[in-house]
């Protein structure tokens, strides 16, 4: 008897990059936004790997959490699902090692679609042959139990269509900073969120001491606010070392569109180092 067990991975990127690397996939872009005017997207994807890959492509939905994690929805809500207006092409490739293929995203709008914000996430799963330990060996006894565990590899990206002109307001509130050795803090804080659509953007924190020039102590990017949330804890990392905290001062975090979206502030909070 042979048995055989799969360990599926599955990654969800929400970063600010052009591209998103996992495993041996390179996709690009990493987010695909889809406003008025826009028919379609092309993805780019390339096997960076050693070995022939092959990957499906499909669709899958998730709901943010508050805490900034996923949970995956076997039953979305069919009024906000990006899927039902989106066809993929082609649905399955085959791509040899340093090799690179385009798959189309084409937006179909329909006349019924009402304004507001509709997601899917775009979902490759890497196909791997599975063979159970014994099958290709006949000196092996196959009436012996052999186990394999084999990776199988799945990311995806947001894929989000935006239908009339849709508001947002983002703040941030409830700060609060906590040291975690001599030169590192961990830095809390809410990111609240209002309007029709999601935010997506990167953070910069500065220190700003009383007397002397600002130093940029802390960034995180590709952080977002889908619109199931009115809120979102965020916690990140800043080099704020013991000795800058022993001045008076104060640090400025500052949310910011991505920069190939003007890279506009968002929101900002100043918060008085004690």
């Amino acid at each position: 008897m042979s048995k055989k067990t799969i360990l599926i991975l599955l990654l969800i990127p929400f970063a600010a990059l052009k591209a998103f690397p996992q495993g041996n996939l390179l996709i690009s872009p990493a987010r695909v936004v889809i406003e008025e005017g826009k028919q379609k997207e092309d993805l780019n994807l390339t096997n960076i790997g050693q070995d022939t890959a092959v990957y499906v492509v499909s669709f899958i939905h998730y709901q943010m959490l508050v805490d900034g994690s996923f949970k995956i929805l076997e039953k979305p809500d069919s009024a906000t699902r990006a899927d039902k207006y989106l066809r993929l092409f082609p649905r399955r490739i085959t791509l040899p090692p340093n090799q690179s293929q385009t798959i189309v995203l084409q937006f179909r709008k329909q006349s019924n679609m009402k304004a507001g914000e509709y997601r899917s996430h775009i979902y490759f799963r890497a196909e791997k042959e599975i063979t159970p330990l014994g099958m290709k060996d006949p000196k092996l006894d196959s009436t012996k139990m052999a186990v394999r565990i084999t990776p199988i590899f799945g990311l995806s990206i947001p894929a989000i269509i935006r239908v009339g002109s849709l508001k947002l307001q983002i703040s941030l509130s409830d700060v609060k900073l906590s040291a975690l050795n001599d030169s590192t803090s961990r830095l809390n804080f809410t990111i609240n969120r209002t309007g029709e659509k999601s935010a997506y953007g990167n953070f910069k924190v500065e220190y700003l001491p009383e007397k002397g020039k600002k130093i940029e102590v802390g960034v995180a990017n590709g952080v977002g606010v889908y619109t199931e949330l009115t809120k979102r804890n965020f916690s990140m990392s800043v080099k704020l070392t013991n000795a800058m905290k022993l001045y008076s001062g104060k640090l400025i975090i500052r949310y910011l569109t991505p920069v190939e979206d003007g890279n506009t502030e968002l929101a900002h909070v100043e918060y008085v180092i004690h």
